[in-house]
């Protein structure tokens, strides 16, 4: 008996050593003064949007919880709230697997917030079906998803050149969040004490984006893709200004936006994907 609790114990502690000892955990190098600044965070109930939500109050930031779940929703900024002292933090409903829902909120935020500062993109699903405007969600699809993101920053940012508006696309890591309860069951057992081994939690996740969001001297980089806190270059593929200037094209058609006589929304000064 003391033998196999001193081997279960041995075999914890280089387990707990690996688990630190391979992950890279970024940090924001400040805290910058975000007070006046409001912030909307997608998906910001758990995972890294909740990280990054608190970390955004935590600097003074009024922050828009942007979630499709109420109850999930109001607990999140409650939570934030009481943690942070920071009273501007707010839920309001979201679900981007519907464009009516989209422009609902859209139209309820323009009504109530006079400025938007920090638009933060971070809400992800990979769950199959589609959704309620014919849109696919198998795993393929959430992959693809990925390359569209950095393609999306990439034309976003040239047509926004000259605006003072900037946008980043960014590679949280491997990140140990709820985007993985959907796994199978079978792979459950092998998969979770991996991604407790290998990956970032959500706190660590949060700051690439954080960093893009917050730090100054970034605004030359409008466009470009970020992971682990510093610039990369991307595959390819993504760097295409065709394929990102047809991608959006594309976007504007399925979406219902671009036609004639239409204005876009008043932009915030960052936008991170």
């Amino acid at each position: 008996m003391g033998w196999t609790l001193l081997g279960a114990g041995l075999l914890l502690a280089l387990y707990t050593l690996l688990r630190h000892g391979l992950r890279r955990s970024p940090q924001l190098r400040d805290r910058p003064e975000l007070r006046g600044r409001t912030a909307i965070v997608t998906g910001g109930s758990s995972g890294i949007g909740a990280a990054t939500a608190l970390e955004l109050a935590r600097c003074g930031a009024r922050v828009v919880l942007a979630t499709r779940n109420a109850p999930r929703g109001e607990a999140a900024a409650r939570r934030i709230r009481t943690e942070t002292g920071n009273a501007e933090v707010l839920f309001m409903q979201l679900d981007l697997a519907s464009l009516r829902s989209v422009r609902a909120f859209a139209s309820a935020f323009l009504r109530q917030e006079p400025h938007l500062h920090l638009l933060i993109n971070n809400a992800g699903v990979s769950v199959g079906g589609t959704t309620e405007d014919g849109f696919s969600l198998p795993f393929q699809d959430y992959c693809d998803s990925k390359l569209a993101n950095v393609l999306h920053a990439r034309e976003l940012a040239t047509r926004l050149q000259g605006t003072q508006v900037t946008c980043y696309a960014v590679h949280p890591g491997f990140v140990n969040t709820e985007l993985f309860r959907h796994t199978p069951l079978w792979l459950k057992p092998l998969f979770l004490p991996l991604a407790w081994l290998f990956f970032l939690d959500a706190a660590e996740g949060a700051q690439t984006s954080l960093h893009c969001a917050t730090q100054e001297g970034l605004e030359r980089f409008s466009g470009r893709y970020f992971a682990d806190c510093r610039l990369q270059e991307p595959w390819p593929p993504a760097r295409d200004d065709r394929l990102a200037r047809a991608l959006w094209e594309a976007s504007e058609r399925l979406v219902g936006l671009g036609g004639p006589g239409e204005n876009p929304s008043p932009a915030p000064a960052a936008v991170i994907q």
